[in-house]
């Protein structure tokens, strides 16, 4: 969650994809032996080609019985490397995006370029109504998703499915700011234009650089003026449909080819006079244009959705991981109640309006077990007790009386079952990643500087810095009750004075884990949200802000044997990191620059939140 969000919600508070086979899976396969990518495509293309060769060599015969001279084998060209060894950035404060040597960035997509057909936003004028903004491209770009597109190489060119956490009101409003108490409704309408998701169809260039393919019939917004369907147990009680969505932070997919983008507030602070229970949720939305409208999934709870990843097994079943970013928030995961069909997408339209919602609970030992979220099981019935925001206080707060009285209201007031169920309160959990070998499960706790009681799995007081937590389900199976779990690692900088802020990082360090992504290679990036001007601790006797102790916000590669930290990328001036995403060969890495403050990306412009993609200049895989 960026700060200007937590400064929003405070007044407020309260084609075809491919799809996934499990270990059977070309992607897989290619992941555990890159090389066959190459061979496959080859071996492919090489017996589709043998009648026609048969038939050139009958056309070309002499009759004087004579052999054709042989063709040389090619050398087969060497496998791609993905070990890590680009040289670590240096610690900056620069208004620019920093790469290491022999890297490349490009931007793809700005706050108010086109998305569908209209006028793109013009520097120095500002926007009246929502017809002139509808077709944009909205603010605060965040989680994010590549998608493959039938009869395209995907390495050239695919789907990115984009969130929009909040907009960049520097491009709306000639006050840069917005005030949903005195907005206009036209105003509301612009406002809400620019939160929500885009997809945009992209290519590759004759010049290797990735651009928004103009008119692809892909490029659709969906904003706060949007209406969705509603679906699963809640929709009885919120209605079918609802209007808009908003603070669309970070996202995740299916294994049948949607994008999940979640809601990471449960009101709406643009636009106040809409209920509050229809915000919220996770939002299923098919950038193919093919299966059901875009859809609010009741059953995966309303609470403020930071991300979802997944894991699958080999019956196609599949669990959902969600982290609430809020202090107090838990972690979930959604088990859907029937396995997934491989091949017919139709058939996983409403997979996610049936099934158990789980919430974490960490035992001190280092296990854990999943409570399910079910009306009349763990508490969660009429007269529960709710015991409230347990971690800031020393002296704990008086109980809620709460009534659970059907699934519904289990649903709609998720972050209350939780704490009725046992849930753990967490530091902020945002971003989580599942392994490709279901091995491992990691969480960012990005901070929460308000803990005054800690726990095993929250071990410090003030925690400015955040850590990241490890957990592997029992059997590595999605459908697991259990769990083990540990502290991977503690955010900070060694040489601050408190205790409770140095960390334990080795090598580059850094503060506020969020973005999170292990790549199909098993590589672990981390990527940072310090809020910029708060306070970091005491340094050379003196106290230092975030920049101060960190420089800019960040991207960083993870070990996740050695536990070792390679800084790979700096933003430029008062920027977020977030959102990761990549083609296929790992040759092109999509990352958001969200926020920036400065004179990035255009000079002599306002600053726009923005998609860049990052690529070698030699060709060769990102982390080389």
């Amino acid at each position: 969650m960026s700060h200007l969000t937590d400064e929003a919600r405070a007044p407020y508070r309260d084609a075809q994809p491919t799809i996934e086979l499990g270990d059977n899976s070309l992607e897989a396969i290619i992941a555990a032996n890159p090389g066959r990518r190459s061979v496959l495509k080859n071996g492919l293309i090489g017996l589709s080609m043998l009648p026609l060769m048969g038939s050139l060599a009958a056309c070309g015969e002499d009759g004087d019985g004579s052999s054709p001279t042989p063709t040389p084998t090619p050398t087969p060209a060497p496998a791609p490397s993905y070990a890590i060894s680009f040289a670590s950035v240096a610690i900056n404060t620069n208004d620019t995006v920093t790469v290491p040597a022999g890297y490349t960035v490009d931007v793809v997509l700005k706050a108010g370029d086109l998305v569908e057909a209209g006028t793109a936003y013009a520097p120095g004028s500002f926007p009246t109504s929502v017809s002139q903004t509808a077709a944009w491209a909205g603010g605060n770009h965040d989680g994010m998703e590549y998608f493959e597109l039938s009869g395209t190489d995907p390495n050239s060119g695919g789907l990115l499915a984009i969130n929009h956490e909040l907009p960049d009101y520097n491009i709306l409003f000639a006050s840069a700011s917005y005030n949903a108490a005195t907005a206009t409704q036209a105003q509301k309408e612009i406002a809400l234009s620019a939160v929500g998701i885009s997809v945009v169809e992209v290519a590759k260039g004759a010049d290797g650089k990735f651009a928004v393919k103009a008119g692809s019939k892909y490029n659709k917004r969906y904003s706060g003026n949007t209406d969705y369907r509603v679906g699963g147990p809640a929709a009885g009680v919120i209605g079918t449909t609802i209007r808009g969505m908003l603070n669309n932070c970070a996202s995740g997919r299916t294994p049948w080819g949607t994008y999940l983008t979640c809601e990471e507030t449960t009101n709406n602070y643009l636009d106040p006079t809409r209920a509050a229970n229809g915000y919220g949720w996770v939002v299923e939305i098919d950038p193919y244009q093919e299966l059901a409208p875009a859809t609010k999934r009741t059953a995966m709870g309303r609470f403020s959705h930071e991300n979802v990843a997944h894991m699958t097994d080999a019956n196609n079943r599949v669990a959902f991981y969600m982290g609430d970013d809020s202090t107090p928030g838990c972690i979930y995961k959604f088990v859907p109640d029937q396995a997934f069909s491989t091949t017919n997408r139709a058939a996983n339209s409403n997979l996610l309006d049936y099934g158990t919602l789980y919430v974490a609970r960490f035992n001190a030992d280092g296990t854990g077990v999943w409570r399910a979220l079910v009306q009349g099981q763990n508490g969660l019935v009429v007269g529960a007790s709710d015991p409230g925001n347990v971690s800031q206080s020393v002296t704990p707060p008086a109980p809620a009386t709460v009534n659970f009285a059907t699934q519904s209201d289990v649903l709609i007031n998720t972050a209350s079952a939780a704490r009725v169920a046992g849930g753990t309160i967490m530091d902020r959990p945002e971003w989580i990643t599942v392994a490709p070998n279901r091995q491992a499960i990691f969480v960012t706790l990005t901070n929460n500087s308000g803990r005054r009681v800690t726990d095993n799995p929250n071990p410090r007081v003030t925690n400015l810095h955040g850590h990241i937590l490890k957990f592997r389900e029992n059997s590595d199976s999605p459908l697991a009750t259990g769990f083990t779990w540990e502290v991977f690692l503690l955010a900070g900088n060694p040489s601050l004075a408190e205790a409770n802020l140095k960390g334990n990082i080795s090598g580059d360090y850094f503060s506020s884990p969020d973005g999170l992504r292990i790549d199909p290679q098993g590589r672990l990036w981390v990527q940072t949200d310090h809020n910029i001007t708060g306070n970091a601790g005491t340094l050379n006797g003196a106290a230092v802000n975030m920049v101060q102790a960190f420089g800019n916000n960040s991207m960083y590669y993870v070990d996740q044997s050695t536990k070792a930290s390679k800084r790979f990328l700096v933003g430029p001036t008062g920027c977020e990191i977030t959102g990761i995403a990549y083609t296929p060969d790992l040759k092109s890495f999509f990352i958001n620059i969200q926020h920036p403050e400065g004179n990035w990306p255009v000079a002599g412009q306002p600053p726009r939140s923005s998609t860049i993609v990052v690529r070698r200049t030699d060709g060769q895989p990102v982390g080389n």
